[in-house]
């Protein structure tokens, strides 16, 4: 059922509209002046509104123009009588879905109402994806809070809503692409294409044809005209992954499009305007192919106006337990398990392999673990081979405390060896997070109260962290 107004000042016609609008279970409401219609849209939101052209008070061209400011996903159908239909092209022109001429014909006007509805749920359903989108590349959803990873965030929020070009560097899966939805996501541009393209996945016979499009005829193949890529991006963002596989003629035309802001498709003698912001990332030193006359050095000046410098993951370890956990929450949550996290061997295999393929690498992992996983924790057994002879040994346990074969005789202290565990452990998780004890916690699988109580028995309690 849609919420649909009729504005006209017939109320033959109101009634009319109302009857049959209604034996479709849509809910209407009427207006017989255009100025009774502003008001009622400005408190109302209305998923279709008919409006005839001619009303007294105010006319349905300024009806259009106040629920297109205020409502823009609204579909406007207009009313016309015969011999005004230019009236109504004008009012297309300002936004109108469409317009129908008095007399109408049933069938056709119940036609024109699903496909302006159905115009208006997909309007609907792009705003709730660009706003899912923007709620997923949040720099907060940027995981990790290890100073280098801080420090990366800090940047990404001074930059983001400019019109610089940004340089991404960083080893294979650090997460370049990420970061650059997120950068895309958070400026004014948010609402127009994000556009990638992987230079290095591309053929370098079609790469030119991808990048600018071409025109029908301009070689064997071409048997349309084709939108290119950096076209598509206009108001957006185009991201040029992979930016040092770009073959050098293309280089070439890829710095005129950053100077001029104007390409030409292949073939045409056109050139066209565009308004794209430009992000770059590259696992490879540019500076170094600069030297080896492989990367035009204008062209890497005009690309690294802001460089950032992505960690691999080996140097911001304190963040894999939180990346982990958010790993096993979201494929647990894809596979219908009930998997809570890691157990203490587990996560300590985590810590201490050493991840040639980053962040990706390790989101690899959990997701074999949770597939692997019968219980609700994670085991070493569910880890890769190669992960689980990354454990400790045994003899960088917490406490030094004997093996069980080791006991003397004459028996131990219980609860002086359990309490002098405890301690260590506590130092230990705190020495691998740097202080922070958030984190802490949930390296030793504590909830934080119950963490934070521990510290106080022993009299180790400080400052807690920022927003703890």
């Amino acid at each position: 059922m849609a919420r649909i107004l009729v504005a006209d000042d017939e109320r033959s016609l109101r009634e009319f509209l109302q009857i049959l609008l209604e034996q479709d279970d849509h809910e209407v409401h009427l207006a017989s002046r255009g100025d009774e219609a502003i008001k009622m849209s400005n408190e109302t939101e209305y998923d279709l509104v008919f409006t005839d052209l001619r009303m007294p008070g105010k006319d349905g061209l300024e009806v259009l123009r106040s629920i297109r400011d205020l409502w823009p996903e609204t579909q406007v159908i207009m009313i016309t009588a015969h011999g005004t239909a230019h009236d109504a092209v004008q009012a297309m022109k300002l936004g109108a879905y469409d317009y129908i001429t008095k007399p109408f014909n049933v069938d056709e006007l119940r036609q024109q109402v699903r496909l302006a509805l159905d115009k208006r749920g997909l309007l609907r359903e792009n705003v709730q994806l660009r706003q899912q989108l923007s709620e997923k590349y949040t720099f907060g959803n940027l995981i990790g809070r290890s100073d280098r990873m801080r420090q990366v965030c800090a940047l990404l929020s001074k930059v983001a809503d400019t019109r610089a070009n940004i340089l991404l560097t960083g080893e294979s899966g650090t997460g370049k692409e990420m970061v650059a939805k997120a950068i895309h996501f958070n400026s004014a541009r948010a609402k127009k294409p994000f556009i990638p393209i992987n230079c290095g996945a591309i053929p370098e016979n079609l790469m030119e044809s991808e990048l600018f499009g071409h025109v029908k005829g301009s070689f064997t193949g071409a048997i349309s005209n084709k939108m290119g890529l950096v076209e598509g991006a206009d108001g957006g963002t185009l991201f040029l992954d992979e930016i040092g596989e770009l073959p050098l003629n293309l280089q070439v035309k890829l710095l005129r499009v950053l100077q001029e802001r104007k390409f030409k498709r292949v073939g045409d003698v056109e050139e066209r305007a565009v308004d794209a912001r430009f992000i770059a990332a590259t696992n490879v030193d540019l500076e170094d192919l600069v030297k080896r006359k492989l990367f035009r050095e204008d062209l890497f000046y005009r690309l690294n106006v802001i460089h950032i410098q992505l960690p691999p993951l080996r140097e911001r370890k304190d963040d894999i337990p939180l990346l982990a956990d958010a790993f096993v929450r979201k494929f647990a949550r894809e596979s219908g398990k009930d998997i809570r996290g890691f157990d203490a061997g587990a996560m300590a295999c985590l810590m201490n392999y050493d991840y040639s393929g980053n962040v990706r690498q390790l989101e690899n992992i959990v997701e074999r673990s949770v597939t692997l996983e019968s219980g609700n924790t994670i085991t070493v057994d569910s880890l890769p081979a190669e992960v689980r002879s990354a454990r400790p040994a045994p003899a960088a346990s917490f406490s030094g405390m004997p093996d069980t074969t080791e006991f003397p005789r004459s028996g131990v202290d219980f609860e002086r060896v359990v309490e002098d565990l405890e301690k260590r452990m506590l130092t230990w998780a705190l020495r691998e997070t740097g202080g922070r004890k958030t984190e802490a916690a949930q390296l030793l699988r504590l909830s934080f109260r119950s963490f934070r109580y521990r510290l106080k028995k022993y009299n180790m309690s400080g400052p807690d962290d920022e927003g703890d």
